[in-house]
């Protein structure tokens, strides 16, 4: 296999064949809400399977597709879909396309999730911002050989979510009247959810929303040195650690009626940066 610099030299370069533009911000679109995707103007559809060396999404509600283009006067490259540990890849190859993006130019990255909240004060359809984060992975996206080019071998992760972005979003969700909660996500392995004694834990562990994603991606994003916002969907609930039964049918139509609602509050915030 090709060393991991090459392969996302190569992705890059074809990627820069298609499309012009230098994106600034780069966005992850989690579960049921790629449809902000169909909002960036001028755009550029590029499936993963074309992109050499990109994985392809597995998971229903995610599109697997990158979407270059505008949104307002930002330029942006946008996942329409992601990729998780549960689906038999590696953490370097979920988090390979936050290196492509942040090759293409992307000094900050908009993270999106569905999440299972465990805060008695959420809702299923609320927002949260990720302030921080714990991780219950078996392995960690920085394992091996470092490349020193792409970022040092000890990232410091004191501020693994940007305080200036969370504070621009939490003052633009006030004005649109958007109830959006802050709060600590822990990112487990997946693909089972969790048992009743499992949410016991984590919420003892002092996390308010629990998903399968997130944490390999923000972390090799601090790694290059991106500028990182984290916000989850709340789709079900598991208060006190009492489960509410749900299915993936319900955790997709709560991420697709909460998605009008994040996408507004996306395209605030990017319009709002600097």
């Amino acid at each position: 296999m090709k060393d991991l610099k090459t392969r996302i030299s190569e992705s890059t370069e074809y990627i820069q064949q298609k499309i012009e533009i230098k994106p600034r911000i780069a966005l992850i679109l989690g579960t049921g809400l790629g449809r902000l995707a169909e909002d960036i103007q001028e755009r550029e559809v590029i499936p993963y399977q074309d992109i050499p060396h990109f994985p392809i999404s597995t998971v229903e509600g995610h599109s697997g597709n990158l979407v270059l283009g505008k949104l307002g006067d930002k330029e942006i490259v946008a996942m329409q879909g992601r990729f998780h540990f549960y689906e038999g890849y590696s953490l370097e190859e979920v988090t390979f396309p936050v290196r492509v993006m942040r090759k293409l130019g992307a000094e900050i990255i908009i993270i999106s999730n569905a999440a299972g909240g465990m805060n008695r004060f959420y809702k299923k359809g609320d927002l949260m911002l990720i302030t921080d984060h714990i991780s219950l992975l078996m392995q960690n996206p920085l394992i091996g050989p470092n490349e020193e080019e792409l970022g040092p071998r000890f990232p410091d992760m004191s501020e693994a979510y940007n305080k200036q972005l969370i504070k621009l979003t939490m003052h633009i969700a006030r004005q649109e009247r958007i109830v959006v909660h802050q709060g600590i996500y822990v990112g487990v392995n997946g693909p089972s959810l969790e048992t009743p004694a499992e949410y016991r834990f984590l919420i003892n562990m002092g996390a308010d929303a629990v998903g399968m994603s997130t944490v390999p991606e923000v972390i090799v994003a601090n790694h290059m040195g991106m500028k990182v916002l984290g916000l989850s969907c709340i789709t079900d609930l598991a208060i006190d650690g009492v489960i509410a039964k749900t299915s993936l049918e319900e955790i997709l139509e709560v991420a697709s009626r909460a998605e009008p609602i994040m996408s507004r509050l996306v395209k605030k915030v990017i319009e709002k940066i600097d």
